[in-house]
C-alpha cells in the first residue's frame, strides 16, 4: 500500500498528509528548524546552509558580518558588495571555507546565508550568526 492509499484509508485530510510528510522530512534530518517564527528571526539549517533574515539594511548587515568574522579570528579572504548583495569569504583554523551571503530583502531587511565547509557546520554557522546579531 503506497503513502497516498494509506492516507486515504485512514481518513486523513490532504493538509494532515502534508504535515505528516513534513514531519517525516524533519525526522530524517533533511531539514532542521533552529528557531520558529515568522519574518525576521526565523532560522533554518538546510542542507548545510544556515538561513535567516535580519532587521538591518544590507550595508549595516555586511559591516556586522565583517566584524563577526574578525571577532572569531577567521582569516578574511574577500568581501564583494553591490547594491543588492554582499559576499564575505573567510577561512577558519581548520582551513574550512566560510561564506556569508547577504541579500537585500527590503530597506531594513537582509537575508543572511552562512555556509561552513563543503558539507556545512551548524555549530560554527550559529556562532557566526550570533556574532552578526550582536554587532547589529
Amino acid at each position: 500500500m503506497n503513502f497516498l492509499n494509506l492516507v486515504r484509508s485512514r481518513g486523513v485530510t490532504l493538509a494532515g498528509a502534508g504535515l505528516i510528510a513534513v514531519a517525516a522530512l524533519v525526522q530524517s534530518g533533511c531539514v532542521a528548524v533552529v528557531a520558529a517564527g515568522a519574518g525576521a528571526g526565523t532560522i533554518a539549517y538546510l542542507r548545510g546552509d544556515l538561513e535567516t533574515t535580519v532587521s538591518a539594511g544590507l550595508d549595516r548587515a555586511a559591516r556586522a558580518a565583517g566584524v563577526a568574522l574578525d571577532q572569531l579570528k577567521f582569516a578574511r579572504i574577500s568581501q564583494n558588495q553591490d547594491a543588492l548583495q554582499a559576499i564575505l569569504v573567510a577561512r577558519n583554523a581548520a582551513d574550512k571555507r566560510i561564506e556569508v551571503r547577504l541579500e537585500r530583502a527590503g530597506d531594513n531587511l537582509t537575508k543572511v546565508k552562512i555556509r561552513v565547509g563543503v558539507f556545512g557546520d551548524e555549530t560554527v554557522s550559529i556562532a557566526i550568526l550570533d556574532k552578526i546579531k550582536a554587532s547589529l
